[in-house]
Parts: structure tokens; sequence; C-alpha cells
């Protein structure tokens, strides 16, 4: 346990900075579930509109760290290919 007022400060900044990057990932993993749904149905439309949504968020998430931002590109790179393969509608 803490002993110093800066070590229990620290402990509460890390318990809220720890909360809004959880949220922040959980949205994030949303996001990109919608797009994955989409592109299981095989819905074009569908699936390029829940990317176009689902990159914000996934930015977002590498501007704050959460995520790395070669990640973040990757992962709207290879949704975008998958995307790109479905059949038009």
């Amino acid at each position: 346990m803490a002993n110093t007022a800066s070590a229990r400060k620290r402990i509460r900044q890390t318990e809220r900075r720890t909360a809004r990057n959880k949220a922040r990932k959980s949205r994030v993993h949303t996001f990109v579930k919608n797009v994955e749904a989409a592109i299981a149905n095989g819905d074009k439309a569908a699936a390029a509109e829940a990317l176009r949504l689902a990159q914000p968020e996934l930015q977002r998430a590498a501007t704050k760290g959460v995520l790395h931002l070669n990640k973040v590109a990757r992962k709207v790179s290879r949704l975008s290919a998958r995307i790109k393969t479905l059949p038009q509608a």
C-alpha cells in the first residue's frame, strides 16, 4: 500500500486513467465488431458505412495512446481490404 501522499494520488490518477482507457478500448471494439458483422453478412454498403463510423474511434484511440498508431492503421487497412473483396450489392 502507498505510504506517501504523492503515491496515493498516483494510485487515484491511475484508476481514473485506466477506467477511461478501458471505456475507450471497449468502444473501439464495439465499432470494429459492427464492421466485422456487416462483412460476415456480405453487406458491402453497411460494412463501408460501419467502417466510416469506426475510423474516427480508432484514430482517437491512437491519438490518446490507448492503441498504437500502426495497429490502428493496420486494422483499418485490413478491414477496408476485406470490404473491397465483397461482391457489389
